[in-house]
């Protein structure tokens, strides 16, 4: 029987504090976060919930390049983070049976970098670069070369008598991961031969995710109580399995046998989250908004800078779940607030605001 003394819980004995209770779960090895993110991923195809139409034709490419058995055209992803662009590019690789190698554009500093990579993959390895646009414009210039013909341009030597050679590498199949579709440059995107644009997930999808995740984690929870922290969750996986295990923390420090809605109301108030799924920055933002430019608009910079933040942060992180959610505006002057933000954050509008947004009440 193993024994951790860190654990143990105050005023109870090593029996005591090991031995299962009713309801709560011991598991033998804990788990860090990354650990189980892992676990919770989908492996296949078909235990890839949501995005229904993107996954039936991307189940079509892969079944024709198998049965040819070519690699798999190069997949370009696109979508806010947390969507499951990463878990999709290590889904098409089991499909395919192939290795995976993965990477990110920042740490592709130099061209011998990519260099590397490549004349090591095998053939229909499939590729992952995430971050695709922060790519360096010499890597990029490599990466059509390898793209396309499936070689490398290598120079060698220096002044006069340098020379080019060509290198050439296995048939393998990039996959290239974005939040800031507008920043890769067309040449690069022109080379993808399939798109995959991720929207934000329906209520359904997330309340399937949620339950295929609490079985995993070995965690009861209830259907209304599923339907809450899915409308609690920003329409993105990674934030309902974030709060999901945050959730099993309460019911288990609360024993309770599974996660009810009264422990998930006590818990979203703890950490501050609404019934939208606004964390108290989204707020502030709002807020910011309405209380110090009467609604809007506001610009990018000026509201960055009002609220603390980046401008990435808040265009990438911040602002495409407010506009998804019906609280805020992108107009050509600036960010506007709705009339469901004031009612949301119970804020009545006065009629200098109503004259600013041209919402009429």
């Amino acid at each position: 029987m193993k024994k951790r003394a860190e654990t143990a819980v105050p005023g109870k004995t090593e029996t005591e504090e090991t031995a299962p209770e009713k309801g709560i779960l011991h598991p033998e090895k804990p788990l860090a976060d990354d650990e189980r993110d892992a676990g919770l991923r989908p492996k296949t195809l078909k235990e890839f919930l949501g995005q229904t139409a993107m996954k039936d034709n991307l189940r079509v490419f892969i079944t024709a390049a198998k049965e040819r058995r070519e690699s798999l055209d190069h997949l370009f992803l696109i979508g806010p983070p947390g969507l499951g662009k990463t878990t999709l590019a290590q889904v098409v690789a089991r499909e395919l049976d192939v290795d995976f190698k993965v990477t990110s554009a920042p740490a592709l500093e130099k061209p011998k970098d990519l260099a590397g990579i490549l004349t090591t993959v095998t053939e229909k390895t499939v590729f992952f670069i995430d971050e695709i646009h922060r790519l360096k414009p010499a890597i990029e210039e490599m990466l059509y070369i390898a793209m396309e013909d499936y070689e490398l341009d290598w120079i060698i030597g220096q002044g006069p008598s340098a020379r080019t050679i060509r290198i050439p590498v296995p048939p393998f199949t990039l996959v290239g991961a974005t939040t800031k579709a507008g920043n890769v440059s067309s040449p690069l995107i022109s080379r993808f031969g399939i798109t995959c644009r991720f929207s934000f997930y329906e209520q359904q999808d997330m309340e399937a995710i949620i339950k295929r995740s609490a079985g995993i984690l070995k965690t009861a929870i209830e259907g209304d109580a599923a339907s809450m922290l899915a409308k609690s969750s920003r329409g993105t996986p990674r934030v309902a399995n974030r709060l999901l295990r945050r959730m099993r923390d309460f019911s288990q420090v609360l024993r309770s046998p599974s996660i009810t809605c009264a422990i998930l109301e006590e818990g979203l108030k703890r950490l501050e989250i609404d019934t939208l799924g606004l964390e108290r920055y989204d707020r502030e933002i709002l807020r910011m908004i309405i209380e110090r430019y009467r609604g809007g608009p506001v610009g990018a910079e000026t509201l960055a800078i009002s609220v603390g933040e980046t401008v990435d942060t808040l265009e990438d992180y911040y602002e495409p779940y407010l506009i998804q959610a019906g609280l805020l505006q992108r107009t050509p002057r600036g960010r506007m607030v709705t009339d469901y933000a004031y009612r949301h954050l119970n804020i009545p509008q006065t009629a200098a605001s109503n004259e600013n947004s041209g919402f009429l009440i």
